[in-house]
Parts: C-alpha cells; sequence; structure tokens
C-alpha cells in the first residue's frame, strides 16, 4: 500500500508531503496506482520548481518508494495551488483504489 501524509498546520497550511510505499495493485511496470500517484507527485514538484521561485526540499527514495516535500515557510498561491490539486488527484485515486492508496493529513 502507498502511504501519503500531508503535513499541515493548524490552520490547514500544507507545509510538505511524504509518499512511501508501492501501491501493489500489479506487477511492477504494469502498477497503474503507483504510475498515478508517482505522476502526480512528480509533475507536482517539477511544476513548484519551474512556475515559482518558492524554496523547497526534496529526496527520493527510489529503492523503497519514497518521496518526501518540505516548502519552505511563505510560499507563494502558486505552490498553494499546485499542492491543493496534487491532493485533489490523491484523493480521486484513493477513492477508487482505497486498498492500496492511504492518504492521511497531519498536524506539525
Amino acid at each position: 500500500m502507498i502511504k501519503v501524509t500531508i503535513y499541515q498546520s493548524s490552520e490547514g497550511k500544507i507545509s510538505g508531503f511524504a509518499i512511501q510505499g508501492h501501491a501493489g495493485y500489479a506487477e511492477s511496470g504494469s502498477d497503474i496506482v503507483c504510475a498515478a500517484v508517482s505522476a502526480l507527485a512528480q509533475n507536482t514538484v517539477n511544476s513548484i520548481e519551474r512556475f515559482t521561485k518558492d524554496r523547497f526540499s526534496v529526496d527520493v527514495d527510489g529503492k523503497n518508494g519514497g518521496l518526501y516535500l518540505r516548502m519552505e515557510p511563505g510560499y507563494s498561491k502558486g505552490s498553494k495551488l499546485l499542492l491543493d490539486s496534487l491532493i485533489l488527484g490523491l484523493q480521486g485515486i484513493e477513492e477508487e483504489y482505497m486498498d492500496y492508496l492511504d492518504v492521511i493529513f497531519e498536524e506539525v
């Protein structure tokens, strides 16, 4: 199962996310759940980097299926929109494939 943790403040401001694991929906290379989650997450990171001037850190653990993003405080409305879009997409996948993806929110 893929576990996505969205880190947010008590006011709901997102500070980052962690994506860990493999869906196990199908064989490696044919797993549509892993592919969808990976595409959404990678596109979000790439879009924040390309379309904003916001600062963030990102780590990838390809062996264990991990992607970790931390936003620097004071990021733009553009990054907020991209992060909100990521969450919307992930929650849509979770609704259809709840045995393979778990999206949780954690207050930091």
